[in-house]
């Protein structure tokens, strides 16, 4: 059995049922929902992929997408709407709503399948090339998204320049950067600055990560890693 889940919308119950059943058989956990409304109660985001009607009740496919899409916690669930209405505008609308694909009625199962495959690869392919929004080492994380350094679940008060130089360190483990590297990368922007400061910013960064201070190990000669063990 797959990993993926998708959720079929769409008015037509015995359509449903056909699509469930042949995509079950190529290893998908598939569910059904006879109207957007009752699509809506369920939890969407617990699914990888919709396969979405447009002429449904009061609540067309469309509407029921720009619902999605505007709720964080469902607007990254892909869409396929599959739809008698298949004129320039219609698939224009469908894609405009954040659309993955758009597969006009009649069509082959065959096709459906393949599109599917195809839509669930590339959402698999962006996710894993996203950057991710921690960076950890053992009870150490850095979160990069707020701007945080965490450890044992305690935030740690880093100014911005320390808070630089160890997501600087931390995602490069064992790579070394020289004094120059490190003013290049976190002290881009201004004209002119001493090696020294360098050094203090790393002192006082040792200190305020306790025992992950060790961490930061100097390469005389070289410059500064981030050294795990």
């Amino acid at each position: 059995m797959s990993d993926y889940r998708i959720l079929v919308v769409d008015d037509e119950e015995d359509l449903c049922e056909i699509l469930k059943f042949n995509l079950e058989n190529e290893g998908y956990e598939v569910d059904t929902a006879n109207s957007a409304e009752e699509a809506l109660k369920m939890n969407i985001s617990s699914y990888n992929l919709l396969l979405l009607d447009v002429m449904m009740g009061e609540i067309s496919g469309f509407k029921m997408a720009n619902i999605l899409k505007k709720d964080v916690k469902t607007a990254s669930v892909p869409i396929i709407f599959i739809t008698a209405k298949d004129t320039e505008n219609d698939t224009i609308t469908g894609f405009n709503l954040g659309a993955d694909d758009y597969i006009s009625k009649p069509f082959s199962l065959r096709e459906v399948i393949a599109r599917t495959k195809a839509v669930l690869r590339r959402t698999a392919e962006t996710e894993a090339n996203k950057a991710p929004e921690q960076i950890s080492y053992k009870t150490l994380t850095i979160d990069i998204s707020k701007k945080k350094a965490i450890i044992d679940g305690e935030e740690i008060s880093l100014t911005k320049k320390e808070f630089e130089i160890l997501f600087l360190l931390l995602q490069n483990q064992g790579r070394v950067f020289s004094r120059e590297d490190i003013l290049g990368k976190v002290w881009s922007d201004e004209v002119y600055v001493l090696d020294r400061t360098i050094d203090v910013n790393i002192t006082r960064l040792r200190k305020k990560i306790g025992v992950y201070g060790k961490c930061i190990v100097t390469r005389l000669g070289y410059g500064y890693c981030f050294e795990t063990e």
